[in-house]
């Protein structure tokens, strides 16, 4: 197959006449050809070329410059920093890719370097230029990520030309028939996990653990049934960073996995994050991990981040593009394109059909739509409020609460609905609906809104202009973030009214808990739950009326003690479609799919919200459990 791009390439780019020179390289760079020249005229124009040349060989391709023809690298640092007005961005070389990158936090920086002002850098200078955001507040999972990427620079291009080499092998097979097996995610919430087979490929869409369970065979998808499953796999995909969607993938890779993962720019971040708090939980607990951080580096160095709307190649049959799903940051609804044309698989994840504070609405128009596979979590729930009313109610709340001299604790998955309440906080301040009071930040929700920094382009277009006009966001005055234990005591000595947002959204563990004990004893104080709970967990065992708590404390030790605290449960705020807006997704998504598959939702949900849908839509319905095949195609 190399061979044959390798004639491709140089037979049209020698129609050019640009010279002997014109490629020095030809190499596969995970789903990408990378084409090295030494010609300084090729490199300059090579966007017009690289969209030539994807027309050509239906291939994603990017031209680098060949090191003979690159300015020496503290002339072009020395350029760049004059270019940039002596900026204090950081500038780093990387001698292997021909690229350098800026980083800033500055926004009028971002606003200097346009596309136009890039390419004039780059030709001067002969670097490829890449421009990368750093966050706000400093981010130990973001340096952690650099060091597992770019530590062995040599190891990474050793990765993606292996990648490369699965996805351009030979096509041995004509489309045919294709089955899609639930792993994890049928009738449940939780270790979500399907597995797409072609006559050519077999691909993985996500590979997440689920929350509350205690066994392996509980807690992690049903790969027991596939003791083949990482000498199958051609590649994984992961929807988004939930660990009930991609909480499992390192133990892929502590099985042998050394196969591409692709997910959106955010993902990769806030994905290692978790891991690694996965772990330290582990060891705090004496629990027994299912991988250590070996196998989070690993999967890290194995992804391929990609972003919304680039269609890309995953295996000789298989191309995937990613669309905003709505539900948290960089959350993507997968859409698979089979064969040329044969059947196209889309697939939500977690989405959300309705725009938030945070985020746009999830897409629901598509080029080929055979098959929708769709999250059913509140399938058999619908919201009685608009979202104005939600908030409305989540206000009132708060304010009966504190103006009763009482605090409100919130426990928050750290990504997603944290960043959601805390602008939802925000606002009520602002506009004077709650009281301004302390609003507590701890937990891991602090790391998660320093990574949200980095990706304002995955906002919704509101916060994102917002954000680009220098407006703080998650960083206003109202918020204060607890980076000690002496600070968090000190908190929890307080008697004053506050509002508390702390992970884990749960109640399966993290600063939360130190909370929860601390407020249990007033009948003044507040549990406002406003995001999905479940079963099995402490979160959803309390709002069924569990009222005597059982944790283990900081040494080690069981602790009983009742919770007087009021409790409730604002449902408004989730970032899971409601009953309505499934229902509104099935009907407005284009094209019509001829079946839909619902997964992620307990029985009751999945079964009543796909016996409406089999009322309103013409297509074979499924409701398939864990082991259930379906074939399609």
């Amino acid at each position: 197959m190399l061979s044959k791009l390798r004639a491709d390439i140089f037979n049209y780019l020698v129609t050019l006449g640009k010279g002997e020179r014109v490629v020095t390289r030809i190499d596969f760079e995970g789903p990408r050809i990378a084409i090295y020249t030494a010609e300084p005229s090729v490199f300059a124009e090579r966007n017009s070329i690289a969209r030539d040349l994807v027309n050509l060989i239906k291939k994603r391709v990017v031209i680098r410059p060949d090191e003979s023809i690159r300015l020496p690298q503290e002339e072009a640092k020395k350029f760049l920093k004059e270019a940039l007005n002596n900026s204090s961005a950081n500038i780093t070389f990387d001698s292997l890719l021909g690229e350098v990158v800026i980083e800033s936090s500055d926004q009028q920086l971002f606003n200097l370097l346009t596309p136009e002002r890039l390419a004039v850098l780059e030709r001067k200078i002969n670097w490829l230029i890449t421009v990368s955001r750093t966050p706000l507040i400093s981010s130990k999972t973001l340096e952690r990520v650099k060091k597992y990427l770019y530590g062995d620079g040599e190891e990474r291009i050793e990765i993606l030309r292996k990648i490369g080499e699965r996805i351009f092998r030979e096509q041995l097979f004509e489309p045919g028939e294709v089955s899609i097996t639930v792993l994890g995610g049928g009738m449940q919430v939780g270790r979500s996990a399907l597995l797409v087979r072609t006559r050519e490929s077999c691909v993985l869409m996500d590979f997440g653990i689920s929350a509350g369970a205690s066994r392996p065979v509980e807690m992690l998808p049903r790969m027991d049934f596939f003791p083949d499953l990482v000498d199958m796999l051609d590649a994984v995909i992961i929807t988004h960073s939930h660990m009930d969607h991609h909480g499992a993938l390192p133990f892929l890779f502590k099985h042998g996995y050394r196969g591409p993962v692709y997910m959106t720019e955010p993902t990769l971040p806030l994905m290692v994050m978790e891991h690694i708090d996965y772990l330290n939980l582990a060891a705090k607990t004496g629990q027994y991990p299912l991988y250590g951080e070996h196998e989070v580096r690993l999967a890290a160095r194995h992804v391929v981040p990609l972003r919304y709307g680039v269609v890309t190649n995953i295996t000789p049959d298989i191309r995937v593009t990613f669309y905003n799903a709505g539900h948290i940051l960089g959350s993507a609804i997968a859409h698979l394109h089979i064969g040329e044309g044969f059947h196209n698989i889309v697939y939500t994840g977690d989405f959300k059909y309705e725009r938030t504070r945070m985020l746009d609405p999830a897409t629901s128009k598509f080029p080929r739509m055979e098959t929708l596979i769709i999250e059913s979590t509140y399938g058999a729930t619908p919201i009685p409020f608009t979202r104005e009313e939600t908030e409305r109610i989540f206000a009132e709340h708060v304010t009966r609460t504190v103006n009763s001299g009482g605090s409100v604790l919130i426990p928050v998955p750290a990504v997603g609905r944290a960043q959601e309440i805390m602008l939802v906080i925000k606002n009520l301040i602002e506009s004077k609906m709650i009281p301004e009071v302390p609003v507590i930040l701890d937990g891991l929700l602090i790391e998660s809104t320093s990574i949200y920094s980095c990706f304002p382009e995955y906002f919704s277009t509101e916060s994102r202009d917002e954000f680009m006009r220098g407006d703080t966001l998650f960083f206003s005055d109202y918020f204060v973030s607890v980076k000690s234990q002496s600070h968090r005591e000190e908190i929890l000595e307080s008697r004053e009214p506050m509002i508390v947002m702390a992970t884990s959204g749960m109640l399966e563990g993290g600063p939360v808990l130190s909370y929860l004990r601390s407020m249990s004893e007033s009948e003044k104080n507040l549990l406002l739950f406003v995001s999905y709970q479940v079963e099995g967990t402490l979160g959803r065992k309390i709002l069924k009326g569990m009222r005597e708590v059982t944790l283990i404390n900081e040494e080690g030790r069981q602790e009983v003690f009742k919770l007087a605290t009021a409790v409730e449960k604002v449902d408004g705020f989730s970032g899971h479609s409601s009953r309505q807006q499934i229902l509104s997704y099935l009907k407005r998504a284009s094209p019509k799919p001829q079946n839909v598959i619902f997964v992620h939702g307990e029985p009751e949900a999945v079964n009543s919200i796909a016996g409406t849908a089999r009322k309103v839509l013409d297509a074979a319905i499924y409701t398939p459990r864990n082991l259930d095949t379906i074939v399609v195609g």
